[in-house]
């Protein structure tokens, strides 16, 4: 199956552009997925859970969801799935507190991030 990867993390957009469609964003984790609805809404499917990793969304900066290539009817499921993400994240973002990021613990969680998409890949 075709994939496009949607992310706001610079080191998933330089290691798998090369090899799959990525779309990178330089939005905040929240709109990430924002667009992972939107893509949604026109057909795609979620190949990945929006809130994958034992990191809660206002712990980390970064994102990246992998939902399919192709467009077909709209997939219930994925919509309910990441109607619920979005609902769950802004609760722990815009509810409890975003936390500030020095660039070296960016730099962190871009490693984290890129790593738990090379585990869907493994």
């Amino acid at each position: 199956m075709a994939k496009i990867i949607l992310t706001n993390n610079p080191l998933v957009d330089k290691k798998y552009s090369k090899y799959y469609e990525v779309k990178y964003f330089d939005v905040e984790y929240l709109e990430v997925l924002q667009k992972a609805r939107d893509h949604i809404h026109i057909g795609h499917k979620l190949l990945t859970h929006p809130l994958s990793g034992s990191i809660k969304p206002n712990e980390t900066p970064y994102k990246s969801i992998i939902i399919s290539k192709e467009k077909e009817k709209l997939d219930m499921e994925s919509l309910m799935i990441i109607e619920e993400s979005i609902q769950t994240a802004d609760k722990f973002i815009n509810k409890i507190g975003k936390t500030s990021f020095i660039d070296k613990a960016k730099e962190d969680f871009q490693v984290v991030d890129l790593s738990l998409i090379d585990g869907c890949f493994k």
